[in-house]
C-alpha cells in the first residue's frame, strides 16, 4: 500500500481485538500511543467499553479489575490508567465511554425533544452519538492523532455498534482513519505449531462489518515468523510489513520497543499520510525498561488486601496501580520488586499467622470496601507499626492505621468505622454528612468524592519532606468515609500525627507516625498510585520503597 497522501485532518487510529480477549488491546492501544508521541505527535487515547455500566464505579473489581479515576472524578476501566502512565500525562473525561454513557445522553435527549418528534433509532442516532463523542474528544484534547480502543472482540454483539461507528468515519475521510487488529495465534501443545486460522477468521468477521483492517499486531508466545507472516498477508489481505509481530514479554513496557524494531509508527505515519516531525525518540523509556530487567537487588512488598477471590487464581488487576507504582519507584532505586499477594481474611481468622509479616520489606493496605478482612487489615497495621515495618496505608489502609491507633494507643477500645459497625463507642471513620444523603436515596454510582483534591501539608513532617512542597496538588480520591474531626484532637494527643489537611482544615488527608518512633508508617485519604508514572514515579512510593530497601539491607 503506498503512503497516503490525502486530507490534513484530524487522524484517528481504531484498535480492535480478535479472536480472544485479555491479549493486551489495552496495552497495544498505549504502546501504539507512545510511538506515536515519540515521532512528535500529540495524542490523546480513547477507551470504549461496550457494557451497559455508565462508568466502572460500581463495578466488583474482583470481576472487573481495578476502578481508575481521573481528575474529574469519572471512574473508568483500568486501561484508562495504562494509558495515562504511557502517555506520562493526564487524560480527560471525554477520552472515555460506555454504552450506558451513550444510550444515557441519546435517550436524555430524546425526553428533551432533541431529536424534534422524530423516531430516535440505534442507526443513525445512537451511532452519532458515538461519532461525536470522538470527535469532540480530539477536539477538547487539541491532539493530532486519537487512538481508540473498542473493547470487547470481532464478533461481539455489545462492540457491534462502535465498530461500524468507525467504518462510517472511514467511509467519510479514508485518508485520516486506520484500523488495527489484535488478535491472537495459539500455538497448541500437542501440535507445537503457531495456527493462524483463528486470526483469518477474525479478519473475516470484521469484513463482514465492512472494514479491513491495515494492520495486525499477533500476539503470541512465541515471535511470529516470516512464513505465518506470509500467510496472513495471504489470507487476511494485509500487507507482510504490516504483520507486526508481539511475543509475550517480561514487562509490557517492553511493548513500545517491540513495536518500533517493526516500524510501526513510520507504518501508521505512512497510512495517515503524516510527515514525522523527528526521528524515533524512545532513550528515556528504553532507560526505564532496562531497569525492569536488570535490578541489582530485589525488595520484598506485601499487599494485604482482600480482592483475591476469583477462583483458583489472584486477581492481580484490582490493585494494578499500586502494583505498577510500587514497580516504578523500585526500578529508580535500581531494584526489582517481589510483591506477594496476603489475603486479609488469612490473617484474621489465623490461617495465616499475623507474624510471618516480619519477612517483608515493606507492607501496603490498598483500597477497597466493606468488611471483609477489617480485622486482619487492622492486625496488619499493628503489627507493622510495632515492628517498624515500613507501612503505606492507601485511602482504606488509611483508616485502618488510625482504628487501629485508637484502639491500642489512644484508648478508645472497641474504636471502628461506622461503614462497618454504625454503633461504634468511637466512630473515629464516619461518612461525610453530604455522602448520608446520598445513600438514603440509594444514589451510588459516580456519586463518592471523586476525583483530584488539593493537600496542604504540615512543616516537619515526614509528607512535608518526602513532597518537597507545603501544599500537594491534584490528588486523586475515590471515597465516602473520612477520619472523624471529632476525634482527630484525642487522636494527636496520643501520637499520631494528621500531616495533610484540605485547604479550609476541615478534613484529615493524611496520617503518620514521626520518623523518630517509625522509619515510614504514613497513610494517605487519597490515592497516591493513581499518580505515577514510569518517568516519574511518585514520591510516596519512592520514599516507601527507599525504607523498605533499608530494612532489606
Amino acid at each position: 500500500m503506498a503512503a497516503r497522501r490525502g486530507t490534513s485532518g484530524h487522524k484517528y487510529v481504531f484498535v480492535v481485538g480478535g479472536v480472544m480477549s485479555g491479549v493486551g488491546k489495552g496495552i497495544a492501544t498505549a504502546s501504539i500511543g507512545k510511538i506515536l508521541a515519540a515521532r512528535g505527535f500529540s495524542v490523546n487515547l480513547v477507551k470504549i467499553d461496550p457494557y451497559l455500566n455508565v462508568d466502572a464505579g460500581t463495578m466488583n473489581p474482583t470481576e472487573h479489575g481495578e476502578v481508575f479515576v481521573l481528575d474529574s472524578g469519572l471512574e473508568t476501566d483500568q486501561d484508562m490508567g495504562t494509558y495515562e502512565r504511557f502517555l506520562g500525562r493526564d487524560l480527560g473525561p471525554e477520552d472515555y465511554m460506555t454504552s450506558g454513557m451513550v444510550y444515557k445522553t441519546v435517550i436524555e435527549r430524546e425526553r428533551n425533544l432533541g431529536y424534534k418528534g422524530h423516531f430516535v433509532e440505534t442507526i443513525p442516532h445512537v451511532r452519532d452519538e458515538i461519532v461525536d463523542r470522538l470527535k469532540k474528544s480530539a477536539q477538547l484534547g487539541k491532539t493530532d492523532v486519537t487512538v481508540v480502543e473498542i473493547g470487547g472482540t470481532v464478533g461481539d454483539f455489545q462492540n457491534a455498534l462502535y465498530v461500524d461507528a468507525a467504518r462510517v468515519m472511514h467511509l467519510a475521510n479514508p485518508e485520516d482513519v486506520v484500523f488495527i487488529m489484535v488478535s491472537y495465534l495459539p500455538v497448541p501443545y500437542t501440535i507445537g505449531e503457531m495456527k493462524t486460522k483463528p486470526t483469518q477468521n477474525a479478519v473475516r468477521d470484521l469484513n463482514a462489518y465492512g472494514v479491513q483492517p491495515d494492520v495486525i499486531i499477533a500476539r503470541s508466545s512465541q515471535t511470529l515468523d516470516q512464513k505465518r507472516k506470509e500467510k496472513l498477508a495471504t489470507w487476511c489481505n494485509v500487507q507482510t510489513d504490516h504483520i507486526i509481530s508481539a511475543p509475550d514479554v517480561e514487562s509490557i513496557y517492553d511493548v513500545p520497543l517491540n513495536f518500533e524494531r517493526d516500524k510501526l509508527s513510520q507504518i501508521l505515519l505512512d497510512d495517515l499520510g503524516l510527515t514525522p516531525k523527528r526521528e524515533v525518540d524512545l532513550s528515556e523509556w528504553k532507560a526505564f525498561a532496562e531497569h525492569a530487567h536488570n535490578g541489582r537487588r530485589t525488595v520484598k512488598i506485601g499487599i494485604v488486601g482482600k480482592y483475591f477471590d476469583t477462583g483458583d487464581f489472584v486477581l492481580s488487576d484490582a490493585y494494578l496501580s499500586v502494583i505498577e507504582a510500587i514497580k516504578f519507584s523500585a526500578y529508580m532505586h535500581e531494584a526489582k520488586p517481589e510483591i506477594h499477594w496476603i489475603n486479609a481474611k488469612e490473617i484474621q481468622n489465623g490461617k495465616l499467622p499475623v507474624e510471618s509479616l516480619k519477612e517483608y520489606d515493606g507492607i501496603i493496605v490498598p483500597g477497597g470496601f466493606g468488611e471483609t478482612g477489617i480485622e486482619g487489615k487492622i492486625m496488619t497495621a499493628q503489627f507493622a507499626r510495632e515492628n517498624k515495618i515500613p507501612y503505606l496505608g492507601l485511602c482504606y489502609g488509611l483508616h485502618m492505621l488510625v482504628i487501629e491507633y485508637a484502639r491500642h494507643m489512644a484508648g478508645m477500645e472497641n474504636a471502628n468505622t461506622t461503614e462497618i459497625n454504625p454503633d461504634t463507642p468511637y466512630p473515629v471513620i464516619d461518612i461525610l454528612p453530604e455522602q448520608k444523603e446520598k445513600l438514603a436515596r440509594k444514589d451510588y454510582g459516580g456519586s463518592m468524592r471523586l476525583g483530584a483534591y488539593p493537600c496542604l501539608l504540615k512543616e516537619g513532617t515526614v509528607v512535608r519532606e518526602v513532597y518537597g512542597a507545603e501544599r500537594v496538588e491534584g490528588e486523586r480520591h475515590r471515597h465516602r468515609f473520612e477520619i472523624n474531626p471529632e476525634y482527630v484532637s484525642q487522636l494527636e494527643k496520643a501520637g499520631l500525627v494528621f500531616s495533610g489537611e484540605s485547604p479550609d482544615r476541615k478534613l484529615m488527608e493524611i496520617a503518620e507516625l514521626p520518623r523518630s518512633i517509625h522509619p515510614f508508617y504514613v497513610g494517605t485519604q487519597f490515592h497516591p498510585e493513581l499518580r505515577a508514572r514510569p518517568l516519574s514515579p511518585h514520591p510516596l512510593f519512592d520514599a516507601f520503597i527507599k525504607e523498605a530497601l533499608e530494612k532489606h539491607q
